[in-house]
């Protein structure tokens, strides 16, 4: 029997499958929806596909440096519970041994892991685990030397926060020292120049209304901003910003005296930027009985 789009729609919107799947559930059933389906739920992928509107803002980042190349990978999880899993933790370490071959996310989602490609692993794993999972973000960097650090480690080389520094000379205590300071302080650029000018320009707006507000010439005004600009390029700046190791010298100051240069960094940190919406718990226990 000929598989129609209309009929691969009808069988995606009743089991939230996805196009691929609903495809082949129709061909291996000739066509029969009601086989179709059941077969999607045998395979755990309706289940899965159920699964994927709830909101995943727990996980790990993981990183891995392979000479002068590092990279970092956010899989999400619902809960934290899944984060200190071993299976999840197995396939979190996979997806970043196959990440740092990969160009970009999308890359990553559709290379090779055992036989099958990371999303779909990730979409067998959902079935399995019962929670929904995602492959959220990939970041890279390069660098004659690249140092790695995880915050909150649930195991080796993965956790809450995962950085990655690259830098010429300085060693790799330093570093690492640099990676914790990113971790905590988390900085929005390396330097001025890396900071997107209309962040810049917005702050600079801030500023202005605020100083206004105190009825200043405006001549008096400019000279006020660039006293408070030049502040805030120290707080979010990582080589303008004090060093949490010695906070009597900047991040580029310390770097200076290290011999090291610090060439780029990457903060990825789980969860971040998703809106989580908070119910009561009593909707939480109805929704969790309702599957």
């Amino acid at each position: 029997m000929a598989i129609t789009a209309s009929m691969v729609k009808e069988l995606r919107d009743s089991t939230g499958a996805g196009m691929m799947d609903a495809k082949k559930a129709l061909t291996e059933n000739d066509g029969d929806m009601e086989a179709a389906v059941d077969w999607l739920r045998t395979k755990g992928l309706a289940k899965a596909a159920k699964k994927s509107g709830r909101t995943a803002a727990e996980g790990l980042v993981a990183v891995k440096v392979d000479g002068g190349r590092g990279i970092a990978v956010e899989v999400n999880s619902e809960t934290d519970f899944v984060g200190k899993n071993a299976d999840f933790q197995k396939m979190v370490s996979g997806i970043a041994d196959v990440a740092v071959g990969a160009s970009d996310i999308d890359a990553l989602k559709a290379a090779d892991m055992g036989g099958k490609s990371v999303e779909q692993t990730v979409t067998d794993a959902v079935a399995v685990i019962g929670e929904n999972m995602s492959v959220r973000r990939m970041a890279s960097i390069e660098g004659d030397a690249v140092v790695s650090y995880v915050h909150n480690a649930a195991a080796p080389g993965m956790g809450k926060i995962g950085v990655l520094v690259a830098m010429t000379g300085g060693d790799e205590a330093f570093g690492k020292q640099v990676a914790m300071h990113i971790a905590a302080v988390n900085p929005a650029s390396l330097s001025e120049d890396d900071l997107d000018p209309s962040v810049v320009e917005k702050e600079k707006n801030v500023q202005m209304d605020i100083a206004r507000e105190s009825g200043k010439p405006e001549a008096v005004i400019e000279k006020m901003i660039v006293g408070r600009m030049k502040k805030y390029m120290a707080e979010v700046t990582l080589l303008n910003q004090s060093f949490v190791v010695n906070p009597d010298l900047t991040v580029g100051a310390a770097a200076a005296e290290a011999g090291a240069t610090i060439t780029g960094f990457v903060r990825l940190e789980v969860g971040e930027g998703i809106e989580v919406i908070k119910e009561d718990f009593a909707a939480e226990v109805a929704k969790a009985a309702k599957g």
